[in-house]
């Protein structure tokens, strides 16, 4: 082997690398302004050319990653992934952990087939409804259900650019060094050669997170607005009218209207949903002569200890969490919000009963501000006076029915967003066209995914503009500052040096040693350059050194194409770059838990290896 010369290029490559885990890692600027930073810096310093700075634009993998933002907007417009978030809930049940495991579970699967990118794109507007629908953290399932897509790769030849790539590597190498081989015929890995091995490494992450989760995933954030905007209602009218339960009504309950029951005045208790027939009959918007039944179920707002309280008075049994009414308690569906009636507004001196508030919008009264009294009795017959502000429990889509009909302004905007059911075939056909003519049309990822990103902005299952707002493009800007300076570091001959040198350092090992280190480096190149430029240089480099000291060279590089998955500890992977953001995550806690990962990654990888496989 040739000895490695330090040039003046791949020193600059290595202090722009070193630059940019130094702003990663104590957070000195925002992580897409540290992607432009580089953009900028590479060019000017010589280490790639003009062109090549921007190229990251218009990357595969960059390019891939908005056509799959616009496609989970797309599903997500027309309820599909609604009705995933259900079935994995009732699959899981409220368990935090067995969400965390199914979703991390499915998603990893869902890349042994497809570009783990484009598996956790898809999954992430599901992941973070079944988040917000069960009140879990985002940041408490995103980093398990990334490192698992990340992992599935390795599941078939077909998970990760390095492990499609791999076959042809090996055939190149054998071609240029049959005497090492002893010019016996070269046998491709077959699909589902390394599942073993997959299977064992995703066993391996799921297990962690379960052992691991509490000390290293963040605790619960205020990362979203509408997340901040129910902590500041909390402050504001206490958690009497912002907690939300479902209780049981007993077999042998006599029937009573609500306002018989007296549960406002006495308990300070809001219904605001009655179920009947196991769930086949809703009323969410209930009135005082509403009848409540023997075996009904009911949606109430109020505080734990006053719900507890009017549970024992009359014989009700509060659910450990929401059953009949989990669908309409999602975020997505239904939420509080506060109204101001405004100046000559059409609701000043009326009260909602007179309006028929309820019957008209269904949505739920839960108290009224005037100046710096808050009214919580009798608030259906107040008259109301300009300025009072109103909180309402309701459907997000009888809100925006009520801003038309009403004088009303909302203080914070409508969320959730009007779904569109019937558009459902059109947005599944679009995402099965995508993936076939990728998966079995030999069509570049990329390519395939704008078709059925196009397709569903044309058959208008979004909206144009709304395609544009999908598109987290903080994510859009880290990915491409990065694959410049991945360039970098492969053209001016970094890698080479770098992984030239520790193996001459090393010297003859035997094969498990030499197997360990080849994991590490490409492990290492994969996270700050790319993980395809890590394994075209350190396939025939192992390769070389397997076959140097009477190893199987095909094993070598098996665990190069392996070893490229293993990218935990920076959000530089487009995996960890794209669910940054909305679990909240900041680099140290992707150096946190990816250090135990990364070691444990390479420790079952070479385990695995000294058991099942002849070195």
């Amino acid at each position: 082997m040739a000895a490695a010369v330090l040039t003046p290029e791949m020193i600059v490559v290595f202090g722009l690398l070193g630059l940019a885990i130094v702003l990663f890692v104590f957070e000195l600027l925002r992580v897409d302004l540290v992607g432009l930073l580089m953009m900028v810096l590479l060019p000017l310093s010589g280490a790639v050319s003009p062109e090549q700075a921007v190229a990251g634009l218009s990357s595969n993998a960059v390019v891939s990653i908005i056509a799959v933002m616009i496609i989970g907007a797309g599903l997500n417009k027309t309820g599909v992934m609604n009705s995933l978030a259900a079935q994995i809930i009732k699959l899981a049940g409220q368990s935090e952990t067995r969400i965390m495991v199914l979703v991390s579970a499915t998603v990893a699967v869902i890349s042994s087939f497809m570009q783990n990118i484009g598996a956790a794109a898809l999954f992430l507007p599901a992941t973070m409804r079944i988040s917000r629908q069960l009140h879990i953290s985002p940041g408490r399932i995103l980093m398990p259900m990334g490192f698992a897509a990340i992992t599935g790769g390795c599941l078939t030849l077909l998970g990760s650019s390095p492990l499609i790539m791999l076959n042809d590597l090996m055939a190149g190498w054998w071609q240029n060094n049959g005497a090492a081989v002893d010019h016996r015929p070269f046998e491709p890995l077959g699909l589902l050669s390394i599942t073993p091995i997959g299977l064992a490494l995703l066993l391996g992450v799921l297990v962690y997170f379960l052992l691991f989760a509490d000390r290293l995933l963040p605790a619960e954030i205020c990362g979203l607005d509408e997340e901040c905007m129910d902590k500041r209602l909390e402050e504001i009218y206490g958690a009497e009218v912002g907690q939300s339960h479902e209780v049981q009504v007993p077999a042998d309950f006599t029937s009573h209207s609500l306002g018989d029951l007296e549960l406002r005045p006495r308990y300070h208790l809001t219904v605001v949903g009655i179920a009947a027939d196991g769930g086949r009959r809703k009323n969410l918007a209930p009135m005082r002569d509403s009848r409540v039944e023997a075996d009904n179920s009911l949606w109430i707002i109020g505080s734990r200890d006053n719900i507890e309280q009017a549970a024992k008075d009359l014989a009700w049994e509060v659910k450990e969490g929401h059953d009949l009414f989990l669908a309409e308690n999602s975020p997505e569906e239904s939420g509080v919000i506060e109204g101001v009636v405004i100046p000559h507004s059409n609701l000043s001196n009326h009260t909602m009963e007179e309006l028929q508030f309820r019957r008209l919008y269904q949505v739920n009264p839960l108290a009224i501000v005037r100046r710096d009294s808050i009214i919580m009795d009798e608030i259906n017959l107040t008259s109301l006076r300009q300025g009072d502000t109103i909180l309402l429990q309701g459907r997000w889509q009888q809100f925006r029915l009520l801003k038309e009909k009403m004088d009303i302004a909302f203080i914070e905007d409508i969320r959730g967003e009007e779904l569109r059911p019937e558009r459902i075939r059109s947005a599944l056909f679009f995402l099965l066209l995508s993936l076939v003519m990728a998966l079995f049309f030999g069509v570049k990822l990329s390519i395939a995914l704008l078709t059925g990103a196009l397709g569903m902005i044309v058959s208008r299952v979004i909206r144009a503009d709304r395609a544009y707002e999908a598109v987290d493009w903080r994510t859009v800007f880290l990915l491409s500052g990065l694959i410049p300076l991945g360039t970098a570091f492969e053209n001016s001959g970094a890698a080479a040096y770098l992984a030239q040198t520790i193996l001459t350092a090393i010297g003859s090992p035997g094969p498990l040693l030499l197997l360990t280190v080849v994991s590490l480096l490409t492990a290492f190149f994969s996270l700050v350059a790319s993980n395809v430029g890590a394994a075209v240089l350190m396939v025939p480099l192992g390769m070389n050194m397997a076959a140097g000291v009477g190893g199987d060279p095909v094993v070598a590089a098996m665990v190069v194409g392996i070893s490229a998955s293993n990218t935990f500890i920076l959000p530089t992977h487009q995996v960890n770059a794209l669910i940054m953001r909305p679990g909240g995550y900041r680099t140290w806690d992707y150096m946190r838990s990816g250090a135990g990962i990364t070691l444990l990654y390479t420790a079952i990888l070479i385990s695995y290896l000294a058991i099942f496989v002849s070195l």
